[in-house]
């Protein structure tokens, strides 16, 4: 079985307004079969930094409920050092989604890849708020020039 890049992501939100209703947004890239969801953790951080860590795999708690959907051959793969050093990077009264998961679509590329002898040779995420910032610097530099 071929399987694509894994990637986690650590989406924040204030502590009191996680209610899973982003789970509706991941439901559509994993039906898709654009992504597989690996593991899924809810970790949470008060206002005095006590930070609590909950592994969402089958928990009946209301605000988890929307993500049953998603947990299908999720594997607990994140260690409790590296729960502990994502919560110490959150600011207080915040909480945070981890979210690890495959790349599926990169399953086919990676078999093709592999028959012809290719090989991965760089791989790299860039924040769309970097590409906004470039594009905002270059109509700037564009605006002086024609001015």
């Amino acid at each position: 079985m071929t399987l694509g890049p894994l990637e986690y992501l650590v989406i924040g939100f204030k502590e009191d307004s996680f209610d899973g209703s982003i789970a509706r947004e991941i439901e559509k890239v994993v039906s898709a079969g654009v992504i597989r969801i690996v593991d899924i953790v809810y970790v949470a951080k008060n206002g005095k930094g006590i930070t609590t860590v909950v592994e969402i795999d089958n928990k009946n708690e209301p605000a988890f409920a929307s993500f049953k959907r998603l947990l299908g051959k999720t594997q607990a793969l994140f260690t409790t050092e590296d729960l502990e050093r994502l919560a110490d990077s959150m600011p207080p009264a915040s909480a945070g989604l981890v979210l690890l998961f495959e790349h599926r679509w990169a399953e086919d590329i990676k078999d093709a890849m592999a028959q012809r002898g290719g090989f991965l040779v760089a791989r790299a995420v860039i924040p769309p708020e970097v590409l906004e910032d470039l594009s905002a610097e270059l109509e700037g530099r564009e605006a002086v020039a024609v001015g």
